[in-house]
């Protein structure tokens, strides 16, 4: 298996409307389950408060996670008119292409840092745990 290219975000939710992301967040997985079997990980944290959300995908490469903004592109859209507030900080492991940057840069904003560890020294990934 080649290196995981892993994706984090993590971003400002609106004031109140932690309940409307929940309900985006639900349609977001079922088209991800649906469209999306190469993408290893799909996860979504949110602080005590419910201000703060971070997201994280494991993806087997870069190339799926390019495939994954692509469809997903209207729900990430529609997340930052209405429950996401603004990306606070991106988090890149893996070695991404100049379109997958280009896209993450799109989508985030402009002034939003943006880590990327391309330097692999290896691991373990399992696509399932006994």
């Amino acid at each position: 298996m080649s290196e995981p290219f892993i994706f984090i975000g993590t971003y400002t939710l609106r004031e109140g409307k932690l309940q409307d992301f929940k309900q985006q967040w639900l349609e977001l997985l079922e088209m991800v389950e649906a469209k999306e079997p190469r993408l290893i990980a799909f996860n979504a944290y949110v602080n005590e408060d419910g201000t703060e959300l971070t997201g994280v995908q494991v993806h087997p490469d870069a190339d799926s996670m390019l495939f994954h903004m692509q469809v997903a592109r209207d729900h990430i859209s529609e997340a930052y008119q209405s429950t996401l507030e603004k990306a606070r900080r991106i988090d890149v492991y893996g070695t991404p292409s100049d379109a997958v940057l280009e896209t993450v840069r799109q989508l985030a904003g402009s002034g939003v840092p943006l880590s990327v560890k391309a330097r692999h020294l290896g691991g373990v990934t399992r696509s399932s745990a006994a």
